[in-house]
């Protein structure tokens, strides 16, 4: 019988390790906007010397909730604190399950009162509307999914369009656009501009570490207000970053994207997985990299790991709140970034191109991107130590950087050992060709890892992670 749910899906897998990481769903793709503009090196550099323009209008799903309850929804599936939050403000939502493994992130606006949206990836917005419709919420609810990776010449539509601009020039690019000075917009705190003369919300906030603001509005306004900015930004050097250089700009201010949604063991999740389709992100994404357990909860990574301590407050009932309250007096792993030695990329490079070598894992860059989520093991002394979950190369570094998690006895300049390439010379996935592993060395290095965004981009929030 065809499984109907995720919960019938893992049960005819037997286990879910061994099928997401043989998934033939292929590569994560960005999509509706183009691969490069110009090239990824010049795009990368945009955001450092001059400024860049993110479209972010169409690889993130967006979820309002309304109504008397919006916000005691939100409240109940976030580690963090609501106490001050109010209209035009904004956070970084961080939802746990039951076992306070976390399930997703995303950015959290306050709308007006009673009204909240949220914007990211689908894990958390399956989260979100589960409860919206099982639990005992006055709210009401609308979803505008991700565009499709392949449209396949059919129209794409969105409810809003979703642009960043950022970078030393940023501040004098949105000056020139809003005709006169601009408002005093603190740190994840909206405001409104004005663009082409017409009123434009904003926040402050900066994917690449960098100073600026993200906009938005109605998607039928997409076209105009993008030929407006780059009308405006043509003097200051404004860059178009495409789909290819925008997903690497976390490798320098120090994000995971894409954590494992911790959902698939537990008997308080059992519903949820049940509520889950067969055909959803949890069935059907991918999990990449040396790492392998036949015990998923292993891929699990608590908000502590991933760099959202300071972010967990016990001032609220949410889910997952008892079991964070134990796992916030054990060990905690932490997140850093890993420099790649030289030396060991240029071995994986010439396996391809001398016969005489074992054939290493392809290294795609700028983004390393094999599966939904990547488990690199890192390696001290033949004994794992932590992962390596998000890489690529920065030309800004000059560097091939990862990100990810190690032990807490683990230290900024201590060297590691990752291992690059699967198991038995590659798994089934369509992304990972048959190969032989190897051991490649890497640095500990600070999080964010651009000095940028660790010293200069907000005090109190990625300084806390470094």
């Amino acid at each position: 019988m065809k499984p109907t749910n995720l919960e019938n899906v893992l049960k005819q897998a037997g286990n879910p390790v061994r099928m997401l990481r043989n998934s033939k769903i292929g590569a994560y793709v960005y999509p509706v906007v183009p691969y490069e503009f110009s090239n990824w090196r010049d795009e990368q550099r945009g955001w450092r010397e001059t400024a860049v323009l993110f479209d972010q209008t169409h690889h993130m799903a967006e979820f309002t909730v309304k109504g008397p309850d919006a916000l005691k929804l939100c409240s109940y599936l976030t580690i963090n604190s609501f106490n001050n939050f109010q209209p035009n403000r904004a956070k970084q939502m961080v939802p746990c399950s039951h076992d306070g493994y976390v399930i997703g992130d995303g950015i959290l606006f306050y709308l007006d009162k009673d009204e909240l949206l949220f914007v990211g990836r689908a894990p958390t917005v399956n989260w979100m509307q589960f409860h919206a419709e099982s639990g005992e919420f006055k709210v009401e609810t609308i979803r505008d999914d991700r565009s499709p990776s392949y449209p396949r010449g059919k129209p794409v539509t969105r409810r809003h369009y979703r642009y960043q601009i950022q970078g030393p020039k940023a501040s004098e690019i949105l000056a020139k656009l809003n005709g006169g000075p601009l408002p005093d917009v603190k740190f994840f705190t909206m405001d409104t501009i004005k663009i082409a003369g017409q009123p434009v919300r904003c926040l402050r906030h900066g994917m690449a570490g960098e100073p600026g603001l993200e906009i938005w509005g109605p998607y039928e306004q997409y076209d105009e207000i993008r030929e407006v900015i780059l009308a405006a930004g043509e003097e200051f050097g404004l860059v178009q970053v495409g789909a290819r250089a925008y997903s690497t700009n976390t490798l320098e201010s120090g994000w995971i994207p894409s954590p494992l949604p911790a959902v698939y063991t537990g008997e308080k999740m059992k519903a949820y997985r049940e509520w889950l389709p067969a055909s959803g992100y949890e069935a059907t994404g991918s999990i990449a990299g040396s790492f392998v357990s036949d015990n998923i909860e292993d891929y699990y990574l608590t908000p502590y790991a991933l760099g959202y301590g300071p972010f967990v407050k016990f001032d609220h009932d949410f889910v997952g709140r008892e079991a964070l309250e134990k796992l916030q007096h054990q060990p905690q792993r932490k997140k850093v970034t890993f420099e790649w030695h030289p030396e060991d990329l240029a071995k994986i490079y010439r396996s391809m191109f001398d016969p005489s070598m074992p054939n290493y894992k392809y290294m795609d860059v700028p983004n390393f991107n094999y599966g939904s989520s990547s488990y690199d093991a890192v390696l001290k002394g033949g004994k794992m130590v932590g992962f390596s979950m998000f890489g690529g190369a920065s030309f800004n570094e000059r560097r091939v950087l990862s990100l990810g998690v190690v032990d807490a006895g683990i230290n900024v300049g201590d060297e590691l050992t990752l291992l690059w390439g699967e198991e038995n010379g590659g798994t089934n996935k369509a992304t990972v060709e048959r190969h032989t592993q190897l051991e490649v060395r890497v640095k500990v290095a600070p999080v964010p890892y651009a000095r940028d965004a660790r010293e200069a981009y907000h005090q109190g929030w990625r300084s806390k992670q470094a």
